[in-house]
């Protein structure tokens, strides 16, 4: 089986506090995935679960502390030339599409400037045709675009031309990190459906990155849910989402997403007075929360097991894997 893109127990480790009471947590453990050419792969967790860390050390923003990332065959690594051939075809869609742009500057600049450096055209005539190509891609016009700043397109647009700057280059992989959290509602599934498209015209593969299960079940593949670094269920998405195994996939079934981006889902537990004893807890990170929890889910952390053909990290299925 082709994987355009492989991670494998990649792991990342924070010191936190000072000198006399520092504390390690890791924030990724031994995390392991991979995308095919022509998917959408999901890594879904609510905040605080590892998914951006992991995003940040597939991209090079981050040094892991151990494991690889495997990228068409070629291994990312710390020198500034290994990171220019692993990353070549690699592109990113980042969750704040205001962020992305200086106020201060034309938005089409960046286009030029994108071509400039990948040499993509010979001449400004063929520069305008290419950005016109991708904008026409996404649902925009290169009259609609030329010349305006950032302030002067809606959140929806910005993202939507953030896009079609990553298409620029060509790329096979996109990595979108809570690409619509910020959009409006009623303008996150046109942005979906533009992955969807782009996936079944271009073959581009995208990693997507989100806490919104609705809009993961609705373009994915396959996905995999994360909680406190580790991955606890992954499989095809109908299967994970529509008949989880792990209590926490559960959790996250049962959960309604909100409409306003700056809320959690419903039910969904505020996070900061628990975070350092989830990260910290010997055993499963989730047995404080899971109404199934035994001993030992609180002592021994669960094995990586399959039923019906989708990882689960739960004791429940350890020993039984024919369920």
């Amino acid at each position: 089986m082709e994987k355009l893109l492989e991670v494998d127990h990649l792991t990342k480790v924070f010191s936190l506090g000072s000198m006399l009471s520092r504390v390690r947590i890791t924030a990724v453990d031994r995390v392991s995935f991979y995308v095919k050419p022509a998917e959408i792969f999901a890594l879904a967790g609510e905040s605080g679960c590892g998914k951006t860390t992991a995003a940040r050390m597939i991209l090079g923003f981050e040094e892991p502390t151990s494991g690889a990332v495997v990228h068409k065959g070629k291994q990312g690594g710390k020198s500034k030339n290994k990171k220019v051939w692993f990353t070549e075809g690699v592109q990113a869609i980042f969750q704040d599409p205001f962020g992305t742009f200086n106020p201060l500057r034309r938005v089409d600049r960046y286009f030029f400037e994108t071509i400039q450096n990948f040499k993509l055209a010979r001449n400004n005539g063929e520069a305008i045709k290419l950005i016109e190509e991708k904008l026409n891609a996404v649902g925009l016009s290169y009259e609609e675009f030329s010349g305006k700043y950032p302030s002067e397109f809606s959140g929806g647009q910005l993202q939507r031309i953030s896009i079609a700057r990553a298409l620029l280059t060509n790329p096979t992989l996109l990595i979108a990190d809570e690409p619509v959290s910020m959009v409006d509602a009623s303008l996150r599934m046109s942005i979906v459906n533009l992955f969807k498209k782009l996936k079944e015209v271009s073959g581009l593969s995208v990693l997507y990155i989100t806490h919104d299960l609705a809009t993961a079940y609705y373009v994915s593949d396959r996905i995999a849910i994360m909680f406190r670094g580790h991955i606890v269920e992954m499989g095809p998405v109908e299967r994970v989402l529509m008949d989880p195994k792990h209590p926490y996939t559960k959790l996250l079934r049962e959960s309604i997403p909100e409409a306003d981006p700056k809320k959690r889902w419903k039910g969904a537990i505020t996070l900061s007075e628990m975070e350092y004893e989830e990260y910290l807890r010997a055993g499963c990170k989730f047995a404080g929360r899971c109404p199934d929890a035994t001993e030992k889910c609180k002592s021994e952390v669960p094995q990586d097991v399959y039923v019906d053909d989708v990882l689960v990290k739960c004791h429940q299925y350890t020993g039984n894997q024919d369920l």
